[in-house]
């Protein structure tokens, strides 16, 4: 599969209280398309209502894809992935970096009653995560041994994880919209941060 016409990569960056998100749409070359910025409580439970206004603000009918970088944002601000492909209606995956035995002990460990419920909740609502192997990726990626991992909701795993490895440029391990909105947002967090 070849990667989507335009991606909005949504990541993060976090102070003490707030995370700043920057959405970077990004075309099939990998040129950079346009930019947005939204921010939601570090800690809290309003990064997927942060995600869907950061995309309604942006008013490009024209993204295909939307991927995050992660599902645990700002200290376990869980997104809901369903939700997000549901109010967007673009096919949505996370991708993340590394091994992880999952969240459920970390969550359990940093929160409990309601505020654990509601996370454990999102959490299990998630569909699995598919470790994407580097034989998977395409030539650009073939000096990043390591794999990634996806979850993807409103597209095939399998589809997803092709676009995903279809829009990691040369020299990089990421995809580039994610690559990109990871700069952004370290760059909007910077900007904003109360001196």
């Amino acid at each position: 599969m070849t990667p989507p016409s335009r991606t909005l990569g949504i990541a993060f960056s976090d102070d003490d209280r707030t995370s700043r998100l920057a959405g970077a749409v990004v075309r099939a070359d990998g040129t950079l398309d346009g930019l947005g910025f939204e921010t939601c409580t570090v800690g809290g439970t309003d990064a997927t209502d942060a995600a869907i206004a950061l995309f309604d603000r942006l008013r490009r009918e024209d993204v295909r894809h939307v991927a995050v970088a992660g599902i645990a944002p700002a200290w376990f601000n869980l997104l809901d992935l369903s939700r997000l492909h549901e109010a967007l209606d673009r096919p949505v995956y996370a991708v993340s970096y590394e091994e992880s035995p999952g969240l459920e002990p970390a969550l359990r460990e940093a929160f409990d009653g309601e505020a654990l419920a509601r996370r454990l909740d999102t959490y299990r609502s998630l569909p699995p995560r598919v470790r994407v192997e580097r034989d998977e990726w395409n030539s650009a990626a073939s000096d990043a041994p390591e794999p990634l991992f996806v979850r993807a909701v409103g597209i095939d795993v399998d589809e997803a994880a092709a676009a995903v490895c279809g829009l990691v440029r040369e020299g990089f391990r990421r995809p580039e919209p994610l690559r990109i909105a990871a700069i952004a947002a370290s760059a909007h967090r910077e900007a904003t941060r109360e001196r």
